[in-house]
């Protein structure tokens, strides 16, 4: 059985896609992050970096119990566990990981950056709306014309690699980016929306609850590391 540690974010969301995608059994473990559970000693035990998601795969190497944290690192996990998504040509083994790597380096990354200067920044942030919204957009170019000469992000099989980039590049109108500009990004979306392993999993993730629209200023402060929480 794994344990997931999880609340609703994209980089929650290519767990849950995953361990249903494999048809793995595991229990949720909810860490509300903005009730500051991440910051808990337990929690701190099982993730040092005090970030969902986590997993705990208590049949792991050796049949002993076994922590992975970061969710690329959790997605290579799961495929070698199961032989599942990830490709035994070393060819298309490494297009894959490359592709992984590239989402958890940039699409992920820039992709929250933007959001948070975009939304929760606060006035007088242009430069770094700008910045980030530019970078976006590059990312968005670069899998539409992925996409235009694949199937698939990392060539013509489903892998990991879309798993990783799916729950960030299907939030069009979240991210303020009009879907009609990226077509082969979109076809590809409602494609990988359409399996029933991720139905499965946004079903799950839809139906968690969290503290988000009802934390207090300090909760915030703390989650975003800013106010008395800052370091500069």
């Amino acid at each position: 059985m794994i344990d997931l540690y999880a609340l609703t974010s994209p980089n929650v969301q290519k767990i849950f896609i995953m361990l249903e995608e494999c048809e793995l059994p595991y229990n949720t473990k909810l860490v509300d992050v903005f009730k500051g559970e991440q910051f808990t000693p337990e929690y701190t035990k099982i993730n040092p970096l005090q970030k969902v998601p986590a997993i705990v795969d208590h049949d792991g190497p050796g049949g002993k119990p076994y922590t992975v944290i970061e969710s690329g690192a959790i997605l290579m996990y799961l495929a070698e566990k199961t032989g599942k998504f990830i490709p035994h040509d070393p060819v298309a083994r490494y297009e894959t990981i490359q592709w992984v790597v590239l989402q958890v380096a940039n699409l992920g990354p820039i992709s929250g950056q933007h959001v948070h200067f975009s939304k929760y920044a606060g006035e007088g942030q242009e430069y770094g709306k700008s910045r980030y919204r530019t970078a976006l957009l590059k990312l968005y170019d670069l899998y539409e014309d992925r996409l235009s000469k694949n199937a698939f992000v990392a060539g013509s099989e489903y892998t990991i690699a879309d798993i990783a980039a799916f729950p960030w590049l299907r939030n069009f109108e979240f991210l303020g980016i009009d879907a009609a500009k990226f077509p082969t990004v979109k076809a590809w979306v409602d494609k990988i929306g359409a399996h029933d392993g991720v139905k499965r999993a946004y079903a799950k993730i839809g139906a968690i609850k969290s503290a988000r629209d009802t934390a207090s200023d300090d909760d915030k402060d703390r989650y975003f590391g800013r106010g008395k929480y800052a370091r500069a």
